[in-house]
Formats: C-alpha cells, sequence, structure tokens
C-alpha cells in the first residue's frame, strides 16, 4: 500500500451506504412504527428484570441514618484525640508535629505553660472543609493523641467547618466508662503490633 492509497476520497470499493429508516409520512405509519419498536422484548426484558429485583428479599441497601455501614479500623474518617488509658489525661503534649506535617495546613494548635511549668494545649481545632484525610498527622504523632475514627459524617452548611478540640477529645466520662478503645484508629498500632516486633541481634 503506498501513499497514494491514502489519498483517494472516494467511496466506492466496499463501502456499504445505509439510507437509515424510512420517515413517516402519515400519524398512522408514526403509530405503526412506535408499536413496532414497543414489542420487540426489549422493554418487557428490562420490566422483567427490575420486577426480579424488587419482589428479591436479600436487600443490599441499608436504612440510612438508622443503619451505618460498618467501617473497617484503618478507615480514615473524622479524627479523634485520645487519651491515656492508665489515668485518662490527655495523650496530646503539644509537639506540632501534626501541624508542621499537615499538607493542607487544615491543623492550628496553640500551646501555654500551666502552673506546673509543664506545656499544656490551649487550642486545637482541624478545618475539615480543607483537610484531604490524607493520615499524616496520625502517623507522625509519637503519643497516639491522634487517629482516624470511623464517623464520615462531616457535611456542613457552611464552608468554615472546623472541628475542635472539645468536639474531637474523648470525654472523659465515656472514657471513664471505658468505651475508647486503647488502640483505636487509622494511625494507631494494631492490636497484634507486639507479634510483629522482632527481636534485635544487640536486644539486651
Amino acid at each position: 500500500m503506498t501513499l497514494n492509497d491514502f489519498k483517494k476520497r472516494d467511496c466506492s470499493g466496499d463501502y456499504i451506504f445505509f439510507d437509515g429508516e424510512e420517515k413517516a409520512e402519515n400519524g398512522w405509519e408514526a403509530f405503526q412504527r412506535v408499536v413496532k419498536r414497543t414489542l420487540k422484548g426489549e422493554l418487557f426484558v428490562g420490566l422483567w428484570v427490575v420486577l426480579r429485583e424488587m419482589i428479591r428479599f436479600d436487600i443490599h441497601t441499608l436504612k440510612y441514618p438508622s443503619e451505618k455501614m460498618q467501617m473497617g479500623p484503618r478507615y480514615r474518617a473524622i479524627h479523634k484525640l485520645l487519651r491515656l488509658f492508665e489515668s485518662g489525661n490527655e495523650r496530646c503534649i503539644g509537639c506540632g508535629l501534626c501541624e508542621k506535617i499537615c499538607i493542607a495546613q487544615c491543623i492550628r494548635m496553640e500551646t501555654r505553660i500551666d502552673e506546673k511549668s509543664r506545656k499544656e494545649v490551649s487550642e486545637y481545632s482541624i478545618n475539615f472543609g480543607r483537610c484531604i484525610f490524607c493520615g499524616y498527622c496520625a502517623e507522625v504523632c509519637p503519643e497516639l493523641a491522634i487517629v482516624h475514627g470511623i464517623e464520615y459524617e462531616n457535611a456542613s452548611e457552611q464552608r468554615a467547618h472546623f472541628g475542635l478540640k472539645e468536639d474531637m477529645l474523648t470525654p472523659l466520662d465515656t472514657f471513664r466508662a471505658k468505651e475508647q478503645k486503647e488502640f483505636s484508629g487509622f494511625g494507631a498500632l494494631s492490636d497484634n503490633a507486639d507479634e510483629n516486633v522482632k527481636q534485635t541481634p544487640l536486644a539486651y
């Protein structure tokens, strides 16, 4: 095949011309065409599929919001601030690593010195409107203070939708009821983390 063969623009040869369906000349022919298309069978096949799914009892939908989908423990949703399992005090030491590593720059933290000359977190907020839920803040936290929980409902009518410390921190009465798991959420250690630790040759 040469270049001249590609330059031929005529429609001769193996081309098949299709004139299409003839246009209806009057209303009776248009009605006949509608009836012919309707009774082909595809419509009834679709109706049977819909009817078959309606009468089945193994429904896969959930009655939201009374029923919610079960999320995995490593799901990255709304953040949670955890407490120490022994004393109930806040885990956060105010190091600011989560604020520094946040690529969306949605975390704001302010610290102060308390009466015991120790640093404490005075204000902590996350702008969920800007957060991309990457999980870096949970991974970098040295105290396992911030993790991603399973609460994914963060819709708001306001653009300035912030998550404040009081909203994310585990309530003290809830903690005393032992409803906070020691290691829960993305960024925290798994339950079998100790089994994955390998002993080094220089272990004492």
